[in-house]
């Protein structure tokens, strides 16, 4: 896509035009943008960090994304369609609560050990230490989201008689929610997939039973 001037001639010739392509692909841009908050967390990425990875200006990256938030929220976006998918796509295609977290955790496991990227979930690192109070309440708005779908998905379950009628339905989405922000840190030290898919295993042992 053109960006710049209209195509004016330059000494009455039919030559090239004046406006220049980007540069850049946005996509790619885009990914390696997100690579640095989710290595750094949003407070700790600086806007040259950002040129730098990203290969551009700051005017470009101005012209491009607007600020450093607005690039972060378009990153966000682009995270929970791609790395953080995983988790709406557990919930949406198996058959109950319990099967859909089983699988949640597991391939947390797997993506949050990977050494294709940085370790932990980007959404919840982000947050470490930030400052900025738009920000702040973009992820945690997200995070409450995931854990108010689990919290839906098993509501849905008790209606159904799979779930015990007493079951806490607040309780067991919250404390998934505690499992899997749990879980990425400890990638983030370091521990291993295998590690955390025990630990996966051990937070499904005290889902209830009909």
């Amino acid at each position: 896509m053109a960006t710049g001037q209209d195509t004016g001639t330059k000494n009455g010739g039919a030559g090239r035009t004046r406006g220049r392509p980007r540069s850049f692909d946005r996509a790619t841009a885009l990914e390696k943008a997100l690579m640095a908050f989710w290595e750094r967390g949003y407070e700790a990425t600086s806007v040259s960090d950002l040129t730098r990875v990203m290969g551009i200006g700051a005017p470009s990256l101005y012209a491009a994304f607007g600020d450093k938030q607005s690039l972060f929220d378009e990153v966000v976006r682009v995270y929970n369609g791609t790395h953080g998918a995983f988790g709406e796509r557990a919930l949406a295609e198996e058959p109950t609560a319990r099967e859909a977290v089983a699988r949640l955790l597991r391939e947390a496991a797997a993506v949050y050990t990977d050494p294709a990227h940085p370790h932990g979930c980007m959404v919840i690192h982000a947050a470490t230490n930030c400052t900025n109070p738009e920000v702040e309440a973009l992820l945690r708005e997200r995070r409450n989201a995931n854990i108010a779908a689990f919290e839906a998905r098993v509501r849905a379950d008790i209606a159904a008689g799979l779930l015990p009628a007493g079951t806490d339905a607040t309780a067991l989405a919250r404390h998934t929610g505690a499992v899997i922000q749990g879980m990425s840190q400890q990638a983030r030290d370091g521990a291993r997939r295998e590690e955390l898919e025990a630990l996966a295993e051990i937070a499904m042992a005290i889902w209830p039973h009909d």
